[in-house]
């Protein structure tokens, strides 16, 4: 197969997805009942169909934030419809994909326990989870989700904080329809199970299954309709003060039976859901836990931040089906082929810029494996030096922004995304260097380890090839300051459009000056054909991820506007390139569906699982718990960064920031934290976690693209750059303004 073979069948999107189906959908085995086929085959297709309508809500929402952003700067006239529109397509579009992403396998666990099971106890665990955790959960937030809905139709309810009022009815629909086709997948997901099942043990559960739907219904019917089956005991689905425990000590045992839970296997956000229904039940009662679920989901779809998670996601994706990156890794590669390490030097500038430009990880290993790993392979390069240098650049992309878990956190911690994407880029910019600074000084000791490309390799370059680096270089530095200095305001007042039009004007002189070299070489001097490769592959993303990141971060866009421009102007760049075709298009759509179902549908359960723990009281006693043993907030943090990084190894960073995080909260505002800077600690410990085996995904990414390498050899390889990434977290955290320094110099604060 070759590279190109290999990036067109890549599927980049999985980095978080244990168990992709892979079958087409209504697909079912020969010997499954006719019956059981029949529905299992119709609801797959039901919710197929809804999932490929849904992904089109996207457009919409890039539509409406693009269209307020250049009427509100260009004209002066803002919309009074935009935010709503997108927001509320962007929270339809999560919630009426969440069946569709069931039905794919979407949904994040934790596998590495799950998978080493033979598939028979998969499917006995999986059918049994369903039957008592999803099943239940889901019922009874149909009704609950539904009334609500149903008063917003009836009063006709209206949203209170934009100029429009739009009315909710419509969006808030989407949550119980949403909730109905889940519910329908699950019965094609536990048939599924049943059927995987042997004979003895699927005749059991046959048997028992009636049984268990009266019991359901009985519950069901005597929360919501207690004159009919008076059955005291059971009313309002109310444990409270069974057994006696106090509410802060049933959050403790919440948090440990949670635990367990995940690392069963069970998609994790319908664990935290049923969970939260349970304790919050046994805490204070089962009505107030249904509504409190019902609330936490209809902020998250109307929550406008949010919205930017599925905008930088189809960005990312576009600007991959562009291939940008591989043209940019080619010539950086020439470039510097005089120089030892080269290759490991083109990995990290390469996946430097690819992490602003996607924010997911996956992605970036991947790619970067298929482009670099037989090249290096070819020229003799270390293969454990080649392995870390490929997986630590790769991880990059959780930690420079616009990375997708800095817009998640942010929410989460209460701080500004533009606080937290600020923060991110010198320690971004920290790490990289630390790894460049790594490998070449590996390199200088022992040359056998990135070899020079051998010279019939090597490009035709001028003699005076170190003034054509210094004049490219200047230029470029002298573009992205007046590019800075245009969206900061620095260039405004000169003339109409002055910030945009002088940029532009020093990229006209560069070009024009280059074309008059070229064509007159004074003295011999000429610009290598490298730098027009090179200009190709770094200028369209750069200025890119420059427009979207700093649009937000200088205050012309909020990060879903931000984000949509870049959506937007992805997608012109993969026109541009004659990579654009509507198959293309639409795949990008529905991936980027899938990942934002993941991520959404997690905040919303997380929220659930977290507004339920906070009102048990729980936090509130550990704080004072922790605040009773007279630590210092130095070990305080150097504990709570240990178990993150414990946890990181098991889990993917989206329950860590959704789940952890918050608990630890109270106790950082107690004593006084900076939360900007504590999620930044927070970011680049995940990231460490990615190179610690043997869990670390970045591992199998590579892997996967590269067979010939012995996962052993990655490991090794892995771990050196972890040790650095150590490093790194430690000067962080021992000179905490190498994060705070950029958001205080541009925001004053």
């Amino acid at each position: 197969m070759t590279q190109d073979q290999d990036l067109n069948n890549l599927d980049t999107t999985d980095e978080m997805i244990a168990e992709r189906r892979a079958g087409a959908p209504g697909e079912t085995p020969e010997d499954m009942n006719p019956l059981s086929r029949l529905i299992v085959g119709n609801i797959d297709l039901l919710n197929h169909w809804v999932g490929k309508l849904t992904c089109l809500m996207l457009i919409p929402v890039i539509g409406a934030m693009v269209y307020e952003v250049v009427a509100r700067k260009l004209f002066i006239a803002p919309t009074d419809w935009a935010y709503d529109t997108s927001r509320m397509f962007s929270g339809a579009m999560f919630m009426m994909g969440a069946g569709y992403a069931l039905m794919r396998g979407v949904h994040i666990r934790a596998d590495f326990l799950y998978r080493n099971w033979s598939p028979r106890t998969q499917m006995l665990v999986d059918l049994a989870l369903y039957l008592f955790f999803y099943f239940p959960a889901m019922l009874f937030f149909l009704k609950i989700s539904t009334d609500y809905t149903i008063k917003a139709w009836m009063t006709w309810e209206r949203s209170m904080d934009t100029t429009l009022m739009a009315p909710l009815a419509p969006a808030r629909t989407a949550m119980p329809v949403g909730v109905l086709l889940l519910l329908l997948q699950g019965v094609a997901e536990s048939l599924r199970c049943l059927h995987g099942l042997d004979g003895p043990t699927r005749k059991l559960f046959t048997r028992l299954i009636p049984v268990y739907v009266v019991v359901l219904l009985v519950a069901f019917m005597n929360t919501f309709f207690p004159g009919i089956l008076p059955l005291g005991m059971i009313n309002d689905f109310s444990l409270q003060g069974l057994g006696g425990l106090a509410p802060e000590l049933i959050g403790v045992i919440m948090i440990a039976v949670m635990l367990l839970a995940i690392f069963v296997g069970f998609p994790i956000s319908f664990t935290l859901i049923f969970l939260a229904f349970v304790f919050g039940a046994w805490g204070f009662g089962g009505r107030m836990v249904f509504y409190l679920e019902t609330f936490q989901f209809n902020n998250v779809m109307l929550e406008q931040t949010l919205a930017a998670v599925p905008l930088f996601v189809f960005m990312g994706i576009m600007m991959e089906q562009a291939g940008l990156m591989e043209r940019l890794f080619t010539s950086v590669q020439l470039m510097l082929s005089r120089t030892r390490g080269a290759l490991y030097l083109a990995v990290l500038f390469v996946s430097t810029i690819f992490a602003a430009a996607t924010g997911i990880v996956g992605a970036s290993v991947t790619i970067l494996g298929i482009m670099a790993a037989k090249t290096m392979n070819r020229s003799g390069y270390d293969v454990r030096l080649a392995a870390g240098t490929i997986t630590a650049g790769g991880t990059l992309g959780i930690l420079i922004p616009p990375s997708i878990m800095l817009v998640v956190m942010g929410p989460v911690l209460e701080v500004p995304v533009t606080d937290l994407f600020s923060a991110a880029i010198i320690p971004g910019i920290l790490l990289a260097s630390l790894y460049a600074g790594y490998t070449m000084i590996r390199c200088y000791m022992n040359p056998d380890l990135g070899p020079i490309l051998p010279v019939d390799e090597q490009p035709p370059t001028s003699k005076y090839y170190w003034l054509e680096s210094v004049l490219v270089i200047g230029s470029i530095l002298i573009l992205f300051t007046l590019i800075i200095k245009g969206l900061s305001g620095s260039l405004s007042g000169y003339f109409p459009f002055s910030g945009i039009l002088i940029p532009l004007a020093w990229a006209g002189v560069m070009y024009l000056a280059s074309l008059w070299v070229r064509e007159n070489k004074p003295a011999g001097f000429f610009f290598s054909d490298l730098w027009h490769e090179f200009f190709m592959g770094l200028v369209p993303p750069s200025a890119l991820v420059a427009f979207a990141l700093g649009s937000i971060l200088f205050g012309w866009a909020t990060p879903t506007e931000g984000a949509a421009c870049g959506a937007f102007g992805s997608l012109v760049l993969s026109i541009a390139y004659r990579k654009f075709n509507i198959p293309g298009f639409y795949d990008a759509l529905i991936k980027t569906l899938e990942i934002s179902v993941l991520i959404l549908f997690l905040v919303a359960a997380s929220n659930f699982f977290g507004a339920v723990f906070s009102r048990l009281g729980t936090p509130l006693m550990l704080t004072e718990f922790l605040l009773s043993w007279d630590l210092s907030v130095t070990t305080v943090l150097i504990i709570i960064m240990a178990l993150i990084f414990l946890l990181g190894w098991p889990l993917e960073w989206v329950p860590i920031v959704l789940i952890i995080v918050p608990i630890l909260i109270p106790v950082l505002v107690e004593m006084n934290v900076n939360l900007t800077w504590f999620g930044i600690l927070v970011a680049v410990n995940l990231q460490t976690a990615w190179l610690s085996p043997p869990v670390a995904l970045s591992a199998y990414f590579l892997k996967g693209v590269v067979p010939e390498w012995d996962l052993k050899d990655i490991y090794f390889g892995m771990m050196q750059f972890m040790v650095i990434q150590l490093i790194g977290l430690t000067l962080i955290f021992m000179f905490p303004e190498i994060a705070l320094w950029l958001p205080e110099y541009i925001y004053g604060k």
